[in-house]
């Protein structure tokens, strides 16, 4: 571990894993399920679609992880000048404290302040070594490292280089994400110098999420092959599901034009993004409908084989 925080974050968990938070996907019953299977759950607080829901949301969370000892819980914030409820939602998470808020789309200097008064951690979602930089310097405690592969907003980088040139200036802790499916992939986040690994697309399917059943369907038949990244959709590079993009009339030359980035009505009925599905690369490891416990009770056992793979081989290198 490269920290104290790491380490308090890391040790109630089951597993080094933050089930990520997914726009249109993550919400109440997802964190209560992650947490409850012993990984962190979280959730995009623009999720809720008006602000009396997402305080809502909270209490549903509360209550239905509270008689957990030490769960972990966090959320992403927008902190894009456009985001109309940025200040009202920062004011709820100063009096709901959650362990971890994540920014989005801007400085986490905006919540450092409040977030750290409270006693709450600041991560911050990042895609290149100048972010990274940036962040670290605007007051966040840990860094969300968005690498090539991942579903929604993702990065064009390899976690290989990533989190080697980012460890060279940051050691507090380093969460990756990138098309990480499975335990084995946890383990590899580990071995790269990363303290928790950031999962999104493994859990979309899950019954618990929000997500209707178009988008499990073509989850469950979707390949590295049926998953593209284009800026088209919402004016950041975001990985989708090819069927969804060609049923809203995405083709190849309207794939190429970058969108206008605005999130000043992140619900609105014209919004592009309502009907276009996000996905990973790593989809392929989703191959029928199971829930959050379930798919981390099988991550757990892929991450304890890779585990003792691992000591195997290195037991024969000592002998």
């Amino acid at each position: 571990m490269s920290s104290e925080l790491a380490q308090s974050l890391r040790a109630p968990l089951a597993l080094p894993v933050i089930v990520a938070p997914m726009f249109l996907v993550s919400g109440p019953e997802l964190v209560v399920a992650s947490c409850r299977a012993g990984v962190m759950g979280s959730f995009p607080t623009q999720n809720a679609r008006t602000f009396e829901q997402l305080d809502g949301w909270i209490d549903e969370i509360k209550t239905g992880i509270a008689d957990l000892v030490d769960p972990r819980w966090a959320v992403s914030m927008i902190v894009h000048k456009t985001y109309e409820r940025f200040d009202a939602e920062l004011e709820l998470m100063t009096d709901r404290q959650p362990d971890v808020v994540i920014t989005a789309l801007g400085s986490p200097s905006r919540v450092a302040d409040a977030v750290h008064g409270y006693g709450g951690a600041v991560f911050a979602d990042v895609m290149s070594v100048e972010h990274a930089r940036k962040a670290a310097g605007a007051g966040a405690d840990g860094l969300v490292l968005v690498c090539q592969g991942a579903g929604g907003h993702t990065g064009r980088l390899s976690a290989f280089a990533l989190v080697d040139e980012v460890r060279s200036f940051f050691d507090g802790p380093l969460v990756v994400g990138g098309a990480i499916s499975t335990g084995r992939g946890v383990l590899a986040a580990e071995a790269l110098g990363a303290d928790l690994a950031y999962m999104g697309t493994r859990y979309i399917a899950c019954p618990e999420s929000l997500v209707g059943g178009r988008y499990r369907e073509l989850l469950v038949r979707a390949g590295i092959e049926g998953v593209t990244a284009t800026a088209a959709v919402t004016g950041v590079l975001c990985s989708w599901l090819d069927e969804s993009l060609a049923d809203a009339g995405y083709d190849t030359e309207r794939l190429s034009t970058p969108g206008e980035i605005d999130f000043s009505d992140v619900h609105g009925e014209s919004k592009p993004w309502k009907d276009i599905f996000g996905a990973g690369q790593g989809v392929g490891a989703i191959t029928g409908i199971e829930t959050v416990q379930a798919v981390t009770e099988q991550l757990v056992a892929e991450y304890r084989a890779a585990v003792d793979a691992v000591s195997a081989r290195s037991e024969l290198l000592r002998t």
